[in-house]
């Protein structure tokens, strides 16, 4: 387990997503027993706290007894653990446990737990009666610096990560960085890839303070983990308040999944290649084809490099892995428009660009040698 020093004394600033009537708080917490008065403002009647039982063998019971000390009448239903319950399957089970309790649209669903419990409880709530209010209370790294922010929900398909889904926005995400002091260090890691993309992405200076502060950060240092959370939300946060539905600008958000997400489906979504891992192998691979294009200099694809392997991690495929195959499966990837795949690539650190024009024999180049021999 990490060992954690997470008694700091203030807390970030609420960081606000700007949607207009759909616009709410990622608000910080000393402890998930804060929560509780600010899940009661979005809960007219019941809570229905969707979790799995690693999540809740560790804090179920502290968030249950807050949220009913409060008013709440709470139920619980808890899902699989792993990246291959983010399913349909899954989901029509949490809608049976919904539909035979009579759970009306007044019902608040709580996703309590990491990424896959994240996006498969707000596609449950989108979906549930057209739709019931939902709230998120992330565990890892990946779901406070990403997935629980943005309002993206849904399931994986065979053949493809996230191709069923719907934009579905929560009316609060409910952040207590005193959760990740049981995070184990492949989650751990597999959330910092998240983190570096938004330095790639969006901002140079982010970037440079990570290649300072790292260590600190992954070692969850309140000030350090603080900062990293919420500068990530940010980015997110104006991203998403630009482009809700990723018809432009978000898709920015992408830099690392088009190669990550075929390379996550292929490995069959094993427990040792999480999804961050997947990514951070995309995100090198990324920043490989910019160099390859002439879009980037070595210099900036070393420094993506550098900081990928400070953070524990991966930067190549897998012997076995067939780059043909990798190739063929972006093309089930959301990203897909016009027969083209389209990639995220770097410019330079701090600013990148959507491009549709990649020769097939570039994109094998770039595998092949991001393959360990």
């Amino acid at each position: 387990m990490v060992k954690s020093m997470l008694e700091a004394n203030s807390l970030p600033n609420p960081v606000t997503v700007p949607l207009s009537n759909r616009s709410y708080e990622i608000r910080f917490y000393q402890n998930i027993t804060d929560i509780a008065n600010d899940v009661k403002a979005h809960a007219a009647e019941d809570v229905v706290v969707i979790s799995n039982s690693v999540v809740w063998d560790l804090y179920g019971k502290s968030l249950e007894t807050s949220l009913e000390s409060a008013g709440l009448t709470i139920a619980t239903w808890l899902m699989g653990d792993g990246e291959k319950f983010k399913s349909v399957e899954t989901a029509s089970l949490a809608w049976d446990f919904l539909v035979e309790r009579k759970f009306s649209r007044k019902t608040c669903i709580v996703a309590f737990g990491g990424g896959v419990v994240g996006d498969l409880a707000g596609f449950v709530a989108a979906t549930y009666l057209r739709g019931v209010p939902f709230i998120q209370i992330p565990t890892t790294v990946v779901a406070m610096v990403d997935s629980s922010v943005g309002g993206k929900t849904g399931v994986d398909h065979p053949l493809g990560k996230n191709l069923i889904g719907a934009f579905y926005q929560p009316k609060l995400v409910a952040m207590s960085m005193s959760l990740l002091a049981t995070l184990d260090k492949h989650n751990l890691q597999g959330g910092f890839a998240e983190v570096i993309k938004y330095g790639i992405i969006y901002d140079a200076d982010f970037f440079s303070w990570l290649e300072k502060n790292l260590e600190r950060a992954m070692a969850l240092e309140p000030d350090a983990i603080a900062h990293v959370v919420r500068r990530s939300c940010e980015i997110k946060a104006d991203v998403v308040g630009q482009d809700e539905q990723e018809s432009g600008l978000r898709a920015i958000l992408n830099y690392g999944h088009t190669f990550g997400h075929a390379i996550e489906a292929l490995g069959e979504y094993k427990e040792t290649q999480f999804h961050g891992q997947a990514v951070a192998i995309g995100m090198v691979c990324a920043a490989d084809m910019a160099v390859v294009l002439g879009l980037m200099p070595d210099a900036d694809r070393d420094r993506i490099e550098a900081l990928v392997a400070r953070a524990g991690l991966p930067r190549h495929l897998e012997a076995d892995m067939n780059v043909e195959a990798v190739y063929d499966r972006m093309f089930s990837d959301k990203k897909v428009s016009a027969g083209k795949v389209h990639f995220v690539l770097p410019t330079r650190i701090g600013h990148v660009e959507l491009k549709g024009d990649v020769t097939k024999e570039s994109v094998l180049e770039v595998l092949r040698g991001r393959r360990l021999k």
